[in-house]
């Protein structure tokens, strides 16, 4: 018996034998899914083999089910007559011979999956905007409250989220205007130098940072800071089961949880878009000084002729519907947590996510409502 095909030195791998006659095929070595990955030539070469010949599998060391199926189907589907093995191997075919494998069928487009999956989706989006509407009819029923009892008002909670929200957030804030005056100055002093318009970069500092960088950046900060802060909140009170004894304690959930927050934001993020466009304006000056040589003075007395204060006025209303969607949104997403960490974390994610689109489809508004008011 001489091996004609895969000689190899190393005992383990499979091998397909023939004797000289051609009438007996004989396969030896370990044919598991691993080694026969390997060798690609041996499995074409066993679907190409006399199907009617005699097999001898006995002297194969180790056989899994996956080479067994790649037996099964070279055989076609069926038992070679005068098959030679050992009884712990046929158990892997028997698995085979009892079963009907069916055909493999192309794949078709299932229009019905993607209908499903849209009408899933919108689903989905409607029941949010079904859910923050209700969560902002139980803010104007709380106001309402407010009004005739005036000692019920969360004081503490309103003071501690603006700390929170605010004061602890002076510092990035800073550092990211600082940089953007910094970086919009030189790129901008690049482009004025071109056509000797060097003193026109007041006007584009002066709006672009007022009138949209200046909220804009401010309320994603915020929305990525003090949302996600808020989102996990409610939620680890969700899975500490504290919002259940609120609830048995006929404590309302929007009262000392949500209205707090809207009423902070609404009151901090004006402050802190102010503090923004000023530490922007600063960075823009100094780098106008250093690249296009316009004093600090004439920039200051230039700025108020170059920006109409209503870009103030619009930014500050900017800073106030952000902060009020930025609380209400990661509330909203804090109060669909279940209680387990997964969703905890998931729903964040989820917040911070919704909490800054929100933000921009709002910019995009104010921008279109207002697209003929502030300029010079």
């Amino acid at each position: 018996m001489t091996e004609r095909h895969l000689p190899s030195a190393d005992p383990t791998l499979p091998t397909l034998a023939e004797v000289p006659d051609g009438r007996l095929i004989e396969l030896k070595g370990h044919w598991t899914l691993r080694t026969l990955t390997a060798l690609p030539q041996l499995r074409q070469r066993l679907k190409k083999l006399d199907k009617t010949k005699q097999w001898d599998i006995s002297a194969i060391e180790r056989l899994d089910s996956a080479a067994a199926f790649l037996l099964w189907q070279a055989w076609g589907e069926k038992l070679p007559e005068d098959l030679i093995m050992r009884p712990e191997q046929r158990r892997l075919f028997d698995y085979w011979h009892d079963r009907e494998i069916p055909p493999p069928q192309p794949m078709r487009p299932d229009l019905t999956e993607v209908w499903r999956y849209w009408l899933l989706l919108l689903q989905g989006f409607f029941g949010h905007i079904r859910a923050w509407l209700t969560l902002f009819g139980r803010l104007q029923l709380d106001f309402i409250y407010l009004l005739r009892h005036p000692g019920a008002a969360p004081f503490k909670e309103i003071s501690a989220t603006i700390y929170k929200a605010g004061v602890s957030a002076l510092g990035i804030t800073a550092l990211v205007g600082f940089l953007v005056g910094v970086s919009m100055s030189y790129l901008s002093a690049l482009q004025l130098q071109r056509f000797g318009a060097e003193i026109y970069i007041i006007d584009l500092l002066g709006l672009s940072i007022i009138r949209e960088l200046g909220p804009m950046l401010t309320a994603i900060l915020i929305a990525g800071r003090s949302g996600s802060s808020m989102t996990a909140e409610i939620g680890i009170m969700r899975v500490t089961q504290e919002l259940d004894a609120l609830s048995a304690l006929g404590i309302s959930h929007t009262l000392r949880l949500v209205l707090p927050k809207v009423i902070a934001l609404s009151l901090v993020l004006p402050l802190l878009i102010v503090w923004t466009d000023s530490i922007a304006l600063i960075g823009g000056m100094m780098s106008a000084q250093l690249a296009l040589d316009i004093g600090y003075q004439q920039f200051l007395d230039h700025l108020p002729k170059a920006v109409p204060i209503v870009n103030f006025y619009m930014g500050l209303a900017k800073g106030v519907a952000f902060g009020m969607m930025i609380a209400m949104v990661a509330c909203h997403f804090g109060f669909l947590i279940k209680p387990n960490t997964e969703s905890l974390g998931s729903e964040t994610t989820r917040a911070v996510v919704a909490a800054i689109t929100v933000v921009i489809v709002v910019n995009t508004v104010f921008a279109i409502v207002f697209r003929n008011v502030g300029f010079p």
